[in-house]
């Protein structure tokens, strides 16, 4: 009976130590939120950039405790806008990570609940004049013009190539493959040498699927830092039933 009683004292003593420890953390949850486009420069922000999901990262670093803090990335929509409603309140360091456009100066800013901040950003190449048509029932042909926004210090162009999918989330990572990367251009040229004709080029696509909605667009390739693509806009193709 000693023994029972001493087991069970024993219990309790250990019970109420612990609860002892617990301590209530009284640190606030997330309560900030960030929002914002990517605007294409010089087009009166309207345009927002062309990209595809996870083509490139907005990069935030909270500034509050540290000089080097560990950065948190939120993705770039397919749309060009951006999004993060689980943030602390703080001053962050708010930057572009990736994709293939002109550095732009990373922005300091107070993140509170609805925040807004839009960046403008030049790409390296400006997609012009896409089009995209059937040129019999299962064979698209795609014609579009490059321009540069800024001459000299272009990354070097890797290659250009379709991106086709059934979805409007199009481009690198979502496309499929027999009527995208099957169809790649290699380049492997400086901009300032490339010729005209490079410059004009039209990709052809075929054997695509009787009675099917695609989506395409096409993108030019850089050797920068990862390797990322400027990208057109999106056009839908529907390709007639057999007869």
């Amino acid at each position: 009976m000693k023994l029972r009683i001493s087991t069970i004292f024993l219990g309790v003593s250990m019970l109420m130590a612990g609860t002892s420890c617990i301590k209530k953390d009284n640190y606030p949850g997330p309560n900030a939120s960030i929002e914002g486009n990517l605007f294409l420069d010089g087009t009166g922000s309207k345009n927002t950039v062309q990209t595809c999901t996870g083509n490139f990262s907005i990069r935030l670093e909270q500034l509050d405790w540290s000089t080097t803090p560990t950065p948190q990335d939120i993705p770039v929509k397919y749309d060009g806008t951006y999004q993060n409603t689980a943030l602390f309140s703080g001053h962050y360091r708010v930057s572009i990570k990736g994709g293939a456009f002109w550095p732009v100066a990373p922005q300091e800013v107070d993140i509170r609940s609805g925040s807004k901040l839009d960046f403008q950003l030049t790409p390296y190449l400006l997609i012009n004049n896409f089009t995209a048509e059937l040129v019999d029932s299962t064979t698209m042909a795609l014609h579009f013009d490059l321009d540069a926004p800024i001459n000299g210090g272009i990354p070097t162009i890797i290659e250009m190539q379709p991106y086709v999918n059934t979805t409007r989330i199009v481009g690198p990572g979502a496309s499929i493959f027999d009527f995208s990367d099957a169809y790649k251009l290699p380049v492997n040229k400086e901009w300032e040498n490339m010729s005209a004709a490079d410059k004009s080029p039209e990709i052809v696509v075929e054997n695509l699927i009787p009675g099917r909605t695609f989506f395409v667009r096409v993108g030019v390739r850089f050797n920068n830092n990862d390797k990322s693509s400027n990208l057109s806009e999106i056009i839908q193709i529907d390709v007639p039933k057999k007869s």
